[in-house]
Order: C-alpha cells, then structure tokens, then sequence
C-alpha cells in the first residue's frame, strides 16, 4: 500500500459504478457499436481506444476522440435496452452488507449521468445501500477533476480524511486524489492494471472483499 488511508478514521466510502460494482463492459461495447455505426456509418467503432477513457462523462469522451455528440443519444438508448445484462460483481453484494452492518456512509460518484446510474442500481437491487448516487451530469466538472467526490462528501457529512474513493480508472484515482481522499484501486474488472499502479494507489483491491481489511472492525453496537 502507498500512501496513508484514514483507516479506522474511514466513516465514508464513495464507489465508482462500473467495473467497480457492476459488470458493464460488454454492454458498453454493444451500446457503443451500434450507436457508433448509426452516427458514423460503416467502418469498425473504436471500441479499444473508447474503454482506454472509462471513467469519464461519455459526451467528454467523444470531445477527447474528436467524434461528434449525436452519437450519445443511441448509446444512451442502447445502454437502457440493454440494461438487464448488466449483472452486479461476485462479492460486492456481501461487502454493501457487510458496509452497511459497520455503519459507513456509502455513495456512487459515477461518469455515467445520475438518472442511468439510479436506474441501474435500482433494477439491481442494490440502489438502496448507497445514502446518495451522483451523476457527471450534476457536478459542474466531471471525474478526473474532484467536483464529484467533494459532492458526496457534502451530502454524506464527511470529511476527506474519512473517506476513502474505490474506482478501477486512471480519472477516478485522480478525482479522488484531488478532492483529497484516499484513493483505490480496484482490479477485479476489466480494466488494465498497469496504469492504475501507474497512479501510486493508497491500496490496490484484487476483490471486493479486500476492501474489508482496510477499515476497522465493526463496533460492538453495528447494526446487525
């Protein structure tokens, strides 16, 4: 582990949404085909140099591939017709439990937009563990700037040195670093782990359960 984590100080946890908590991926890589080949036509969708940006606001992503903004429309429709395929991580169901029984402050800080993100989380059943669920759409600046983390924190009541940010992208660590929080990196998705090390972590998860062995124990009045 580099850095320092607050550690039994950790009231607050703010969550990246996928490839963190769920398993979006190839529901992304489908969206993003079909919405490319509407827009743009023939020709293969840069599919590999689009995941290589995950974790920001999509209409940033297509500003960064210099492609035009009319494909956001299809991919955000594709991404709800789809959105039955997106399946929750091994383990993570269990740790939420196993967060809430500790009593922390649970939060999503997500680059999809907050009415997607909610709606997800909610057709998965586990919209309920999280006190608030953000959207780039409600921040003025999306992740890697700290806009959205210094969001949760406010709603949540908490301090940066309570809190901690779990994102398995390079503009997650960044945003959490920014806003001052410990920030960590979670590589049971699909994302390449050579450029989150990169970053110098405060913590590097290999599964969700990891994440149990950083805060403290549950005190004796948790809920049960």
């Amino acid at each position: 582990m580099a850095g320092d984590l607050p550690g039994a100080a950790t009231r607050a946890v703010v969550f990246d949404l996928d490839g963190v908590l769920v398993d979006s991926f190839e529901v992304m890589r489908r969206a993003f085909r079909t919405a490319y080949a509407e827009v743009m036509g023939d020709g293969p969708a840069p599919f590999e140099e689009y995941s290589r940006h995950l974790g920001r606001y999509f209409p940033d992503i297509m500003r960064i591939m210099g492609l035009p903004a009319e494909i956001e429309e299809p991919f955000v429709r594709e991404s709800y017709r789809l959105a039955g395929e997106v399946t929750v991580f091994a383990g993570v169901r269990p740790l939420l439990a196993e967060l809430d029984r500790r009593g922390l402050l649970l939060a999503v800080a997500t680059g999809k937009s907050g009415p997607r993100a909610r709606s997800l989380l909610g057709a998965l059943g586990i919209a309920g563990h999280f006190a608030h669920i953000i959207g780039s759409d409600e921040v003025p600046h999306p992740k890697p700037a700290p806009d959205i983390v210094e969001r949760a924190l406010a709603l949540l009541g908490a301090r940066p040195e309570e809190a901690v940010m779990v994102g398995d992208a390079v503009t997650d660590l960044r945003s959490a670093r920014a806003a001052g929080v410990g920030a960590i990196a979670a590589l049971w998705g699909e994302s390449e782990p050579g450029p989150l090390l990169a970053e110098e972590p405060d913590a590097v998860l290999h599964r969700p359960a990891d994440l149990l062995g950083l805060l403290a124990p549950a005190p004796s009045g948790a809920r049960s």
